[in-house]
């Protein structure tokens, strides 16, 4: 039951992150230009240089405030990870609580010593 519901949040977390691929694009984008803005803005010694790096920027900056909803796309792909790190994690339980022969190797370690 409870892989049936790690595959049904799985399946809603990745048609979300994948409707939302666009605005991650965009806010990737955004961030790009907002560091590079940031970056030849520390680096320039002209203030024409550093006017236009910081329009750079701020035009950035309202580009990513403009793709808000890649937030929640990026919260679908921690979900995701989330979800496929639990799902080994369980499955990796399983199989060795329910092995016999382990259990027989350990008890056999125990008795040799």
């Amino acid at each position: 039951m409870k892989k049936f519901l790690y595959f049904i949040g799985g399946s809603i977390a990745f048609l979300i992150a994948l409707a939302l691929l666009g605005p991650m694009i965009g806010l990737l984008f955004s961030g790009l230009l907002v560091a590079a803005g940031l970056h030849y803005y520390t680096k320039c010694t002209s203030v024409f240089g550093k006017i236009m790096s910081a329009t750079v920027a701020l035009a950035g900056f309202l580009s990513a405030a403009s793709n808000i909803p890649a937030l929640i796309g990026l919260i679908a792909i921690f979900v995701l990870y989330y979800i496929a790190k639990n799902w080994k994690q369980e499955s990796n339980i399983i199989e060795t609580d329910e092995d016999p022969f382990n259990n027989f190797e350990r008890e056999w370690s125990k008795l040799s010593k």
